[in-house]
């Protein structure tokens, strides 16, 4: 490398004094280096920032000191900032040696402002007021500015003598990249290469300092090059489309048709608006492709599979709970349902199409706006339909008091849906008892054996309270009448005193201990209860429904 690092520099030397005019209208040259993150990318094995530091300092060592000399980075010291553009070294004689150290230190790390990194070159070389020469170096794609041709040829307009020239560093492959360093350099009268590895940009930096005004362009961009274009269906990755496709290409005033799926075409480069057509299914879409001489593209435009026609037969309102008949037009897939919901929130209720046609849905107990859905195998809604949910009258028709552990009768008005069930329960608490509302009107519920404040609730379809109204629990007597003693293996009698509900019975067990024997208080007042065969002591037990002992009193098992 080192022989044709000293070429470069004995050229650069000689291009500057055999150019005499030249060096009085041109004042200086500023080196634009590309410092963006893309810069730790590797060749070989070696970072590009480490190469670019080799090479920038090889070729300025013996830079001639009277010769003007400026530099300009971008991307080193912010991320994310397409304004981190530092004039770092304005033209001046003799400043190689500090260009070098700067570059040695550069580290790389933010975005790719080129277009914009060589205007602030432009305007440092007072380019409106003499010829001014910009060397950009980079790796990547134009990040920030729209339209890098724009700007380039609003620098050549405003110039007395402006000319940018450009190396693509690494970026083969990179049709747009190159296709905006390529514009930069043609509407500014530049040079445009590219380099792959070390060697290559040594090359390039030799080219465009040794004939800086001799514009050239690229043989493999001058070259034709080949598109592929491919119609898929659904995705990148889908099938390809079987019926006709028809393409039409155009690019500066040139158009033209390709028949195929897969079309190939031969183009010259640059950007081409490409469109396809999908014949069946009269679908047209299009892209702005750039294509670069000398490469081969592969594009695949995507078409979608239409969605199926769908409706639904339904009507504007439904009251609140109610089930409602739906008829339905669609495909009818695995899994396909029509659900409710409100508009654009979470389903609530659905029925599935193989149900019937029409088929029965429940609808929300809240009233409001809510929308009737088909769920394509219930994965992507494919239809909506508004429709109002109204009010219905609610009521709970029951006593203010009822004795602890009584069975009352509740009347209830609701929309006696699939598992709506009457209940009572502490307030803002579980509930305790419960009755489906089938079981009838009025119903029959039990309450509970503590005295307290209670509430009834209408809970629809066992998942949503839509009622409440309060009721208080009144204490009751407890009581069992029995001898103080009794015989071991005797059966004595026992009068009691309690709710008497389902499951209700009098039993004797240890104190604190599993029962032995007992008797259910429906068998009779007094009843007959067998005593254990144990002497000791015992206690006669109310279990209220076979659950919860109510009541004890203590008995004595004798010889």
């Amino acid at each position: 490398m080192t022989s044709l690092l000293k070429a470069a520099v004995a050229a650069l030397a000689l291009g500057a004094m055999g150019l005499p005019a030249i060096a009085e209208d041109r004042p200086g040259t500023i080196l634009v280096l590309d410092a963006s993150g893309s810069m730790w990318g590797q060749i070989d094995g070696v970072n590009k920032i480490v190469i670019a530091r080799e090479v920038v300092a090889d070729i300025l060592a013996d830079f001639p000191e009277e010769q003007n000399l400026g530099f300009v980075t971008y991307g080193h010291r912010e991320r994310g900032q397409c304004s981190d553009i530092q004039t770092v070294i304005d033209p001046a004689p003799g400043t190689a040696a500090d260009i070098i150290e700067i570059v040695n230190g550069l580290n790389p790390r933010g975005m790719t402002p080129m277009t914009d990194a060589v205007i602030v070159a432009a305007e440092a070389l007072r380019h409106t007021e003499q010829a001014a020469t910009v060397i950009l170096v980079s790796d990547g794609i134009e990040t920030c500015n729209p339209d890098p041709c724009a700007a380039a040829r609003a620098l050549e307009q405003s110039g007395i003598d402006f000319t940018a020239h450009v190396i693509g560093f690494d970026v083969r492959g990179e049709a747009e990249a190159l296709m905006q360093m390529q514009c930069i350099a043609e509407e500014t009268g530049g040079r445009f290469l590219t380099a792959d590895n070390a060697q290559q940009l040594s090359e390039a930096l030799q080219q465009v300092v040794a004939a800086p005004s001799a514009p050239s362009e690229s043989p493999a961009l001058s070259a034709a090059a080949e598109l592929t274009l491919r119609a898929v269906m659904d995705g990148e990755d889908g099938p390809l489309v079987e019926t006709p496709v028809i393409w039409t290409l155009s690019s500066d005033g040139e158009s033209f048709e390709v028949d195929g799926n897969p079309g190939v075409a031969e183009l010259h480069s640059g950007y081409w608006d490409v469109t396809g057509y999908h014949v069946a299914l009269e679908q047209e879409r299009s892209a702005q492709l750039a294509v670069v001489g000398g490469q081969q593209r592969n594009y695949a435009m995507v078409f979608e599979t239409p969605l199926p026609t769908v409706s639904l037969v339904a009507p504007d309102s439904a009251a609140a709970g109610s089930v409602i008949e739906i008829g339905w037009n669609g495909p009818d897939e695995s899994s396909d349902n029509i659900q409710i919901a409100p508009v654009g929130g979470r389903y609530l209720h659905y029925a599935y199409t193989r149900d019937g046609n029409p088929l029965r849905l429940q609808m929300p107990a809240q009233p409001g706006p809510y929308e009737l859905r088909y769920s394509l195998r219930d994965r992507e809604v494919i239809h909506t339909q508004p429709i109002e949910i109204t009010p219905v009258e609610l009521d709970i028709v029951a006593p203010e008091t009822a004795p602890a552990g009584s069975v009352i009768e509740i009347g209830w008005i609701g929309p006696d849906a699939s598992g709506d069930n009457i209940q009572i329960a502490p307030v803002g608490g579980r509930y305790l008892h419960y009755a489906y509302t089938r079981d009838g009107n009025p119903l029959r519920l039990q309450m509970p054996i503590a005295a307290g404040t209670y509430e009834l609730r209408y809970s629809f379809r066992d998942r949503e309270v839509i009622h409440t109204k309060p009721i208080e629990i009144t204490p009751i007597a407890l009581d069992i009448i029995a001898p103080e003693t009794a015989p071991a293996g005797s059966v004595i009698e026992i009068g009691w005193v309690g709710p008497a509900a389902s499951g209700d019975n009098i039993q004797i067990g240890p104190e604190g201990g599993r029962y032995l024997h007992y008797t259910y208080v429906g068998d009779d007042n007094p009843l007959r209860l067998r005593m254990p065969d144990e002497p000791g002591a015992y206690e006669l037990r109310y279990s209220f429904r076979d659950r919860e002992v109510i009541f004890t009193r203590p008995i004595t098992v004798t010889e």
